[in-house]
């Protein structure tokens, strides 16, 4: 198929064009929001092309797939043809309901030609969708390999425009978590984060690096704090997952479902001492830790601190989540050689047989 679809979430786009179409992407002569074109720091297929507004009036398009509340009108005016009813069209939500938790009405409530796709359940339970039909299409990603080393005693966090988004992404409870490990902030916009928070250089590293660079980075740290309070379901999780870092996320929006295959939900009363007690004992595991390429592979895959999924066996690429471990094909769980000290923290951690 020739699926238009606009560069807007390219995390999420670069797993989507893994498939067996073509995959035609506006491009603008300023690559601004409309037109970014193909990415330049993810590697993308060569079935990705580029397409000018003028070009799309005449291209073959099979499906359009939307992503913003303005696209069906600029997809109108481009190619000429009205999505869901002259060519088969999604729209792709990307977000939980930002204005209300429960009473947000989303854009395309009113109309049935084109169903609505959360990424979570979550999301699809919260979002007001009226008569728009609704699916789920639950995260897929490109799975890195068992990059984990943690050979650096400090916390990874990924995320994006993290002083402008504020409360939302748990950026203010950074410097609660910095007083128990070290932080290394990935993403794009996060300069000047130190000392927006008041936090010294060594406590806090603000690090916007390529895509291809991140994992490896993000691997090299004794473990990975997801302080989200309200977004969907993070990609940089889930990917810190299949690096094999352990995790520690708090217990918001969709993180419990996506773990059963997760590390640590963390009750928000006490997210500080299970972080500490993950940064002082968590132990490097896997082949990039130095013990061969047929070493087991920790998923950071934990439901508990102090558990890892562990296989010689690579993964599904895309996990599947909310299926039980056994039913999703992964192996049981195994217990860390060392116990947690911190009492609340060792009611979580398992028994040995």
């Amino acid at each position: 198929m020739n699926i238009l679809v606009w560069h807007v979430h390219g995390s999420w786009l670069t797993a989507f064009v893994q498939g067996p179409h073509t995959y035609l992407v506006p491009v603008t002569g300023d690559r601004g929001p409309d037109g970014l074109g193909r990415a330049v720091t993810w590697d993308w297929p060569r079935t990705v092309e580029e397409r000018a507004p003028a070009q799309l009036r005449d291209a073959d398009i099979d499906l359009m797939v939307l992503q913003r509340p303005h696209e069906p009108e600029l997809a109108r005016r481009w190619t000429g043809r009205r999505p869901g009813v002259d060519v088969p069209a999604v729209y792709v939500e990307h977000n939980s309901p930002d204005e209300s938790p429960e009473r947000q009405v989303h854009p395309l409530a009113g109309q049935t030609e084109i169903p609505v796709v959360h990424v979570t359940h979550f999301n699809r339970l919260m979002w007001d969708n009226g008569r728009a039909p609704t699916e789920v299409v639950e995260h897929g990603i490109i799975d890195s390999g068992p990059l984990w080393t943690g050979t650096e005693r400090r916390a990874a966090v990924v995320v994006n425009e993290p002083v402008r988004r504020g409360r939302t992404t748990g950026t203010d409870l950074l410097p609660r978590f910095a007083r128990c490990a070290p932080l290394d902030v990935f993403g794009m916009r996060t300069e000047g984060l130190p000392g927006h928070l008041g936090l010294p250089p060594e406590r806090c590293r603000a690090r916007d690096l390529p895509q291809h660079a991140l994992h490896r980075e993000m691997a090299r740290c004794r473990l990975y704090l997801h302080p989200v309070r309200w977004t969907s379901l993070g990609l940089s999780l889930l990917e810190a997952m299949l690096l094999g870092m352990p995790v520690v996320a708090l217990d918001t929006t969709e993180v419990r479902e996506a773990p059963s295959t997760c590390a640590c939900p963390v009750p928000p009363r006490r997210p500080r001492r299970r972080a500490r007690c993950w940064c002082t004992r968590a132990r490097p595991r896997g082949p990039a830790a130095g013990r061969g390429s047929g070493s087991p592979r920790s998923y950071g895959a934990c439901a508990r601190p102090g558990t890892a999924w562990s296989s010689p066996a690579a993964p599904a690429r895309t996990p599947s989540y909310g299926r039980s471990p056994s039913a999703a094909g992964s192996p049981r769980p195994t217990c860390w050689p060392a116990a947690c000290p911190t009492p609340s923290c060792r009611r979580w951690w398992p028994r040995r047989p």
